[in-house]
């Protein structure tokens, strides 16, 4: 689609689609300016306002801001993504919470009376959980676009050796690493997406 068509369509400026869309990438590498609580608190009353099953919201974030926390996460980082880890002015591990169904009362209370069903199922719970964090982790990331900064998501990582270092005692399973910070510019072209008649089908 041309690029007016597109933005007859879009009820947002051109400047938040760019924002959020257009012209942003994914960060490996940040300039060395800081990021306020501020923002990272931004950046997560945006998340949570997107759409879960039942409204579970099972993602959980755990901020990494202190050289010893930088220092306990990098050994379970995949080589590859150890270094622009290291560097990067915040780190986010995204997880989602197995027991999110105790907090099915205070978020759904019409949903409520399944509560016991979903403690009785541990799988069930688990699936339930990671897929909608995943979904989560999808608003995350552009809430960290809305408030001007880049994000770059990481599943290169050892899951369980995060959640040994940071989630122990709790319910607390990884799925996502996310640097995030000012970016620098990048290295490389956007790398092509697919067109509209290559992704779908209407039936």
């Amino acid at each position: 689609m041309a690029a007016d068509a597109l933005l007859d369509q879009l009820t947002l400026d051109a400047h938040a689609a760019d924002l959020l869309f257009r012209e942003a990438r994914t960060a490996s590498e940040f300039l060395d300016e800081p990021v306020a609580d501020e923002q990272l608190r931004a950046v997560f009353e945006l998340a949570r306002m997107g759409p879960t099953a039942m409204n579970t919201q099972p993602l959980r974030v755990t901020w990494i801001r202190s050289a010893d926390a930088r220092a306990r996460l990098l050994p379970h980082m995949a080589e590859g993504n150890r270094a622009k880890t290291a560097a990067a002015p915040v780190v986010a591990v995204l997880s989602y919470d197995v027991d999110w169904h105790e907090q099915l009362p205070a978020v759904n209370p019409r949903g409520a009376a399944k509560q016991q069903a979903f403690a009785e199922d541990e799988e069930l719970r688990a699936r339930w959980g990671r897929d909608n964090a995943h979904l989560q982790a999808g608003y995350f990331l552009l809430a960290v676009r809305a408030v001007g900064l880049a994000a770059g998501p990481m599943g290169g990582f050892d899951p369980a050796g995060v959640d040994a270092e940071f989630h122990t005692g709790t319910s607390h399973r990884s799925l996502l690493v996310v640097n995030i910070g000012v970016p620098a510019a990048p290295r490389h072209d956007r790398l092509p997406r697919l067109d509209f008649d290559a992704a779908t089908s209407t039936v």
